[in-house]
């Protein structure tokens, strides 16, 4: 690192947990940000903010009016500009030294399949359940680790999933059923600071597994009632049935 790098990250350095080894391994991370609406955003800044060395921003959408809501990464300006694109000058702005590849496209399991393979983690933060499934798949054929969180109405979750481990549970074991969760922000609306909150941890998460500190989120969906403010852990274990990683079990 150089001077102004050890200045720029200083307060993460002076974490016993961090240190220079943590802060170096952030600089050489790479990480696919899936979806850059309400969760994106912040997990973006906080990435970038973080130096995250190299982040895929991937998202086919226009910025809306209607965004703006519960996407500060945004500006009225932006309207009608692409979210991949405006994200990108986000990041430069506030993280120069930043490496950032957009893609503007529907992401599906062929795309996945040809872009994961130097990709250290994935962060989920898209609202559609079937991109959901197809990151899974491609993410248990390729091993790669992601963080996948959730926030409509006044609801929250996010939870980690690691392939390369063989005890880990995957997203069809949470989810069997593809229209076991269908909820969108589109059709059931969401309070904004809520998306905040849960992109936020995604981040943190991010940062914790990437520079290897504290404990992640494994085999645990961590949820959050917003109107009572109470947070609940749930155990998620791994299905022998599992159509997607029951195979793993043998």
């Amino acid at each position: 690192m150089n001077d102004d790098q050890l200045l720029r990250y200083s307060r993460h350095i002076l974490l016993p947990q961090m240190d220079v080894e943590g802060q170096e391994k952030l600089l050489a991370a790479h990480v696919m940000v899936v979806g850059l609406g309400g969760l994106g955003s912040p997990v973006v800044q906080y990435l970038a903010a973080s130096g995250v060395g190299r982040l895929t921003l991937v998202d086919h959408d226009q910025v809306e009016l209607s965004n703006l809501q519960r996407q500060p990464l945004y500006r009225t300006d932006d309207i009608g500009s692409g979210k991949a694109l405006s994200a990108a000058a986000a990041v430069a702005e506030l993280n120069p030294d930043v490496k950032v590849d957009i893609a503007q496209v529907r992401a599906d399991e062929s795309w996945f399949a040809s872009h994961l393979s130097d990709v250290d983690l994935v962060l989920d933060c898209t609202d559609n359940a079937a991109v959901r499934y197809a990151l899974n798949r491609v993410c248990l054929q390729t091993a790669t680790p992601w963080v996948s969180a959730a926030a409509v109405g006044l609801s929250g979750q996010i939870t980690l999933f690691n392939p390369s481990a063989d005890d880990s549970p995957c997203y069809a074991c949470l989810y069997p059923d593809l229209s076991d969760e269908q909820l969108s922000c589109a059709t059931s609306g969401v309070l904004s600071p809520l998306v905040g909150v849960m992109g936020s941890l995604q981040a943190l998460e991010a940062v914790k597994f990437l520079a290897e500190i504290g404990e992640p989120l494994r085999q645990t969906l961590l949820t959050l009632d917003a109107g009572a403010c109470e947070w609940r852990r749930w155990g998620i274990q791994k299905r022998p049935q599992c159509p997607a990683c029951g195979a793993k079990c043998d």
